[in-house]
């Protein structure tokens, strides 16, 4: 949940545990309003669930004893694991389409409940969800494995009617009083893995389910070469509290050329982040892809919007990280053009340039400042390795749809990411940040309806779509120039 969107509610798939490897499975549906000894070598892995609307993937837990079922958004953006209280307030509304329909959790009915004795818990979002009351242990299962004394946060307070279990590193934790084991180290501590490590597969944007495989790597879920790069330490502490990575090049590629995208940020720090829906990048860059790809900015939906039909184009940017002979992660366009309502019909732009076409969202966003992050319209595209120990991302493309499964866990505590070589000019990345726009020849290959492709004009020009159950809204084109009114600096808030 990390600090993006927290709109989506989802169910569990199956779960298994797998020698030393902890499996979950994750899967998405449609979104919830938000109101605001010598070990043997193994590994877990869980199906998590997906949100095509939203994003957000989430995986059920039980929680106590007897046990009480909870289904939390996976989060490697934050680093507790709470769940909101059966009495609190989001919890017992009494509309059939409110509620806490993914599970609470009831101190009074768990026999293994403990008070932490360790303050209270308080977490607040960018995007405005919080959640506030205790920490206390109990039982916390996985699969068919269960950690005793596991500590977690309960929601006595919260304006969200799901709980998150966060992966991230303890430093990033909400307590600033003291420091606990958090799931991925609690896991190595009961030796149900080797190593603090984890690695991600979200699959693509339809289908249902990926996979979070707690201490190990999955060869059959990616293509080409895992490369291993560093995760930066937090600038101004020097401590590692997220998982930040050199974002060093972005290219356009489309059949009409290519087009090396700048930004004085290069390289750009970006945080991996599984609970943001969109990915967030400086404003320079993000205007130059959505020049590409015709995108326009909304300032009542805030956020760029797209024709829908742009999904079906074979342009692709291409991410690279950790300089030359890095990590080289391809975004096709059927997973960056998302739906903007449920339903099979979008709204349609009422007049302008792309008038009568189905509008949909455009999966990268501009932001004013860091933090800039990757979420799920990236991660989507990658298979992911998240070394904590090591403080190192493994990072291949991923295999989408992949039914074929290699689990090779980590051999050790501390042993490096399986099967993975060291990008080989990091340590000698420095500032290549360039003001000059490409020439965009790859724009034409982008644009599917070419008579309908914006042009560059001198400044921005205005108009307006009709947006089904909301009214009329005013939507800004966008193309190298952006309206210094607009709020670029926004999260997922639909």
């Amino acid at each position: 949940m990390g600090i993006g969107t927290r709109h989506i509610i989802c169910s569990l798939l199956a779960s298994f545990i797998n020698a030393q490897v902890v499996q979950w499975d994750i899967a998405r549906r449609e979104r919830l309003g938000l109101e605001l000894d010598t070990r043997q070598t193994r590994s877990i892995e869980e199906v998590i669930i997906n949100d095509k609307l939203n994003g957000g993937y989430f995986a059920t837990c039980n929680i106590g004893t007897p046990a009480q079922d909870v289904t939390l958004q996976l989060d490697t953006g934050s680093s507790d694991i709470w769940v909101p209280a059966s009495s609190s307030g989001i919890c017992t509304k009494s509309s059939s389409s409110s509620g806490c329909v993914l599970g609470s959790y009831s101190a009074e009915g768990s026999s293994s409940f403990e008070d932490a004795g360790k303050g209270d818990f308080s977490i607040t979002y960018v995007d405005g969800s919080r959640a506030n009351g205790d920490y206390f242990t109990d039982v916390f299962e996985i699969g068919d494995t269960a950690i005793p004394d596991m500590t977690m946060g309960l929601g006595l307070e919260a304006n969200i009617p799901y709980g998150i279990v966060g992966v991230g590193y303890a430093l990033n934790e909400a307590t600033k009083s003291f420091i606990y084991p958090n799931l991925p180290i609690q896991m190595q501590h009961e030796g149900l893995i080797s190593t603090i490590a984890y690695s991600l597969w979200l699959n693509d944007l339809d289908a249902g389910t990926g996979s979070i495989l707690f201490g190990g790597i999955d060869t059959e879920k990616y293509k080409g070469d895992l490369t291993r790069i560093n995760i930066y330490a937090d600038p101004r502490t020097g401590a590692f509290t997220s998982f930040r990575v050199a974002l060093t090049s972005v290219q356009a590629i489309s059949d009409s050329g290519t087009d090396a995208l700048s930004s004085k940020e290069f390289p750009v720090s970006v945080v991996l982040d599984s609970g943001t829906t969109l990915s967030y990048l400086p404003t320079d860059l993000v205007s130059q892809m959505w020049r590409e790809v015709g995108a326009v900015y909304s300032n009542d939906v805030r956020a760029a919007v797209i024709p829908c039909s742009r999904a079906a184009s074979t342009g692709y940017f291409s991410f690279g990280f950790a300089g030359p002979g890095g990590p080289v992660i391809n975004l096709a366009m059927d997973e960056l053009v998302l739906p903007l309502t449920l339903g099979e019909n979008q709204p349609l732009f009422d007049f302008g340039p792309y008038r009568g076409q189905e509008a949909c969202r455009f999966g990268v966003q501009s932001s004013s400042a860091g933090p800039y992050l990757l979420g799920d319209t990236f991660l989507r595209s990658a298979y992911v390795v998240y070394d904590l120990y090591n403080n190192e991302i493994g990072m291949a493309a991923t295999d989408f749809n992949a039914t074929d499964s290699n689990v090779v866990p980590f051999e050790d505590s501390g042993a490096r990411i399986p099967s993975a070589t060291v990008a080989p000019h990091q340590d000698s990345i420095r500032g290549t940040g360039s003001p000059n726009p490409p020439t965009y020849s790859a724009s034409n290959g982008f644009q599917d309806d070419h008579e309908n492709s914006v042009s560059a004009p001198a400044a921005c020009r205005w108009f307006s779509v009709a947006l089904a159950m909301v009214g009329t809204i005013t939507w800004i084109i966008a193309q190298g120039v952006i309206d210094s009114t607009s709020d670029l600096h926004t999260m997922d808030m639909l």
